[in-house]
Order: structure tokens, then sequence, then C-alpha cells
């Protein structure tokens, strides 16, 4: 039976597509799970347009990340934390204050995923953040500091 695919199904296909499986499968798993709809020339067009709409978006949003990363390149990010005589922050820095520091700084919004850390930042100095989203790589300093009291 050929089906659109509405949503990425793991070891069958990705949204959009259409693909030729098996009858039980599409009438017992992925047509009542509403994963796909039966292939009809309607749905064919259906499915195209919304195909070009996500690559759309998906280019915009490539865009809009290469510009978040010339603009932090040039950014000085910087994290005022509560830190311990010997320069070790009580609370390590992870994805989310990065997050909000780019934001609240430098006016730039990136998605919780482009951000690459390979553990938690846990000590004073300045530290050097990847990102990488799609095709699009980079990367930028932020600085921890100790907080004042």
């Amino acid at each position: 039976m050929k089906v659109i695919l509405m949503k990425d199904v793991r070891d069958t296909g990705r949204a959009h597509e259409t693909i030729d499986v098996a009858d039980g499968f599409a009438i017992n798993y992925l047509i009542p799970k509403r994963l796909a709809v039966i292939a009809t020339p309607a749905a064919a067009k259906v499915a195209e347009s919304r195909k070009a709409k996500v690559a759309a978006d998906r280019e915009v949003q490539e865009q809009l990340i290469v510009q978040a990363l010339e603009t932090l390149a040039d950014a000085r990010i910087v994290i005022s934390t509560k830190v311990n005589e010997k320069g070790h922050l009580y609370d390590a820095v992870g994805v989310p204050e990065i997050l909000a520091a780019a934001k609240e700084q430098a006016q730039v919004e990136l998605p919780e995923d482009a951000i690459r850390l390979e553990h938690p930042i846990k000590e004073v100095g300045t530290h050097e953040v990847s990102v990488a989203h799609g095709a699009s790589f980079g990367k930028f300093s932020i600085v921890i500091e100790a907080e004042e009291v």
C-alpha cells in the first residue's frame, strides 16, 4: 500500500515521503497513529506543499543561526556566579545559563540543541562554546566571573 508519511518514522522513512509498505503495517500502525495517510493525488499535493514549507523554514533557521554566530563572535558574554576561594563554581554553568546570557547580553536566541558542551563549566575564566545546528558550525567565548557580594 502506498502511503505518505506525516512524521518521521524510524526505519521506515522521513516526513512527507511517499513510500510503499505492507497493508497490515499501514492499516494497523501508521494510519491509526496518524503517522501516515493513504497516498492520493490530493494528499500528494498537500505533502509537497508541506515539504516545501518545511524546507523554506529550515533555510530561514539556518540563516538566523549564521547571523547569531556572527553576532556572538563579536560579543562579550559574561556570566557572574558564586565561587569559592579556589575559583571553582558552587553551581555549574550549563546550556540554559549560556542561552539566557546570550539572549540578555547579545540579543541572540539560539535553539537549545545547537549548543555543544562536553561537560558543564565549573571554573572561572574564559571558555569556548561550540555551536552546531544543521550545516552551521561555530564557536564563541564566554567569560565566567566571580559574583560580587
